[in-house]
């Protein structure tokens, strides 16, 4: 009786595709562009961290949230912790409501991106006027629109290591 040969799939490992992705984040975050456009500069961070949060759970989860918060507190001059404490809270209210999905299909990612850019920026409003800053909603719906069109090209960018 021939012995049948049970073929394995090699599992990707996204280790460096990760950083590769937040490297080139970083770079388009702070990318100097004009001030007229620097209005509509989606929310990259974010996105490439909800991206990660998503699809690959075993590899980044609240811990990678924060220390992406950090470093995008880092670069964009922000009070320390803001940005962590946005992404973290997404990360969490994220898993907590997908955790008995089995299959994240594009759409259904879209629509918790949406939901998660909303959050994000809500929290920003949230916090700096509570901090008495000045945060102008008109100058902050930009970043909205621009990740909300973004975040196919994010997906489809990083699709090929999703579980």
């Amino acid at each position: 009786m021939p012995i049948a040969r049970l073929s394995f799939e090699k599992r990707k490992d996204p280790l460096w595709m990760i950083i590769i992705s937040i490297i080139i984040g970083s770079v388009l975050l702070v990318y100097p562009i004009a001030y007229e456009a620097s209005g509509w500069r989606p929310s990259i961070m974010l996105m490439i961290m909800l991206f990660w949060i998503l699809y690959q759970p075993s590899w980044c989860g609240v811990w990678f949230a924060f220390g992406m918060g950090i470093f995008t507190d880092l670069l964009l001059d922000a009070p320390l912790g803001l940005n962590a404490l946005s992404f973290v809270l997404i990360t969490f209210g994220t898993r907590y409501f997908i955790r008995e999905r089995r299959i994240l299909t594009f759409a259904n990612s879209w629509v918790i991106a949406v939901l998660a850019i909303i959050a994000h920026l809500t929290f920003l409003w949230m916090s700096q006027t509570i901090l008495s800053t000045h945060f102008s909603i008109a100058r902050h719906w930009q970043p909205l629109v621009t990740s909300v069109i973004g975040w196919p090209m994010v997906y489809y960018c990083l699709q090929k290591w999703r579980v």
